[in-house]
């Protein structure tokens, strides 16, 4: 079992920034992959940003740019560091992790852009 803790959501204006943190812990061993996902109201959930075990990173192309992934693996922390935000990127951001044969969610962080 793996648990996942996000933190680090709020209220920003256009243009600011946040800094998402997902602490996990567990039986990270056997964990491939992990990253973000968000989803806005009324639409599904859709990839933000993932890193592999082999250090592979893949953005969505609409935080291309504006967004950065990263990890610490000793604090076994995953970060989403995000710029520029724009009202648009307003969504309840899911930390995931995944591995061979099954996914882990955290229970989402609010993250709000608005003036």
């Amino acid at each position: 079992q793996v648990q996942l803790v996000e933190s680090g959501g709020g209220l920003v204006q256009p243009g600011g920034s946040l800094r998402l943190s997902c602490a996990a812990s567990g039986s990270m061993s056997s964990i491939v992959v992990r990253g973000w996902y968000r989803q806005a109201p009324g639409k599904q959930r859709e990839l933000v940003a993932t890193i592999n075990s082999g250090d592979s990173i893949d953005y969505a192309d609409s935080v291309k740019g504006r967004f950065t992934i990263s990890e610490d693996n000793l604090k076994n922390t995953v970060y989403l560091q995000m710029n520029s935000l724009k009202p648009e990127d307003t969504a309840v951001y899911y930390c995931y992790a995944a591995s061979a044969w099954r996914g882990y969610w955290g229970q989402g962080t609010q993250v709000t852009v608005s003036s």
